[in-house]
């Protein structure tokens, strides 16, 4: 877990945080398992990565994704430069990722 989050993750938090996009609760750094997610939807098991460069062709974020897989989660992955310069284009694709698993409560 970092204490300090990165510019694309504050200004994605900033885009969804109180229930901006859909209605859905997002929560920052929460454990699930033993990962950390950056963020993470738990009533739809939604996790959304936001990844910098040092992430391209990771092995490591393969397994990870399949590992959260098993318990449930599905996981989104945005890039640092696509929040940073396409926050709308981003935020879009959430949209469609969660209609595609409306909550009930919803």
């Amino acid at each position: 877990m970092r204490r300090q989050s990165t510019d694309a993750e504050t200004k994605f938090w900033n885009a969804v945080r109180n229930r901006q996009i859909d209605g859905a609760k997002f929560r920052r750094q929460w454990p699930i398992g033993e990962f950390i997610a950056d963020f993470c939807c738990v009533e739809l098991k939604l996790v959304v990565e936001i990844d910098g460069g040092q992430h391209a062709d990771n092995k490591h974020d393969d397994a990870r994704t399949r590992q959260l897989g098993q318990l449930g989660y599905r996981v989104v992955r945005f890039w640092n430069n696509d929040v940073l310069n396409n926050l709308e284009g981003v935020i879009r694709v959430l949209e469609t990722e969660l209609s595609a698993n409306p909550s009930p409560a919803r």
